[in-house]
């Protein structure tokens, strides 16, 4: 993997790296459901879910947000050099546009949109993050992201 300093990500603005597909399972739905107690029947009661406007089971909106992380580990990007952490700041805008069916495939889409510092050794910058959805026309959801880097 290359690496970049912080003041050439800085010049990034604009650039966008898109990660390889992912499958959101009916296992990983279930798992997500157990992990923060939402066990509404659309999205681990296969046969009621079938009844609805869905026509099965959807990964909850959450869920979709949590893939960040792995999907972001699944986008060719340089590192920053010199970088001891981040973390996660909060987001500027979430929306949920369309709902992933259990057994479909994700990938996401980053986007840098502001990098700057806020203070020595301590970066922030806001990416969109669209998570979409193989054989949709429209995104599962759109996100601006925050995170601090500290170097």
């Amino acid at each position: 993997m290359s690496t970049i300093t912080v003041q050439e990500r800085a010049q990034q603005i604009g650039h966008e790296v898109v990660s390889d597909w992912i499958e959101v399972s009916q296992e990983m739905i279930d798992k997500f459901a157990d992990a923060t107690g939402d066990h509404q029947f659309i999205h681990v009661n296969p046969e009621m879910a079938k009844l609805t406007p869905f026509g099965g089971t959807i990964a909850h909106g959450f869920l979709t947000l949590s893939l960040m992380p792995l999907l972001a580990s699944k986008a060719e990007q340089p590192e920053i050099e010199g970088i001891r952490m981040a973390v996660n700041y909060g987001g500027n805008k979430v929306r949920f546009l369309t709902p992933v069916r259990s057994g479909k495939r994700v990938r996401g889409r980053f986007k840098l949109l502001e990098f700057s510092e806020k203070r020595p050794g301590q970066w922030q910058q806001v990416n969109e993050f669209t998570v979409e959805i193989e054989g949709e026309d429209k995104p599962a959801m759109v996100a601006e992201w925050i995170s601090q880097i500290f170097v």
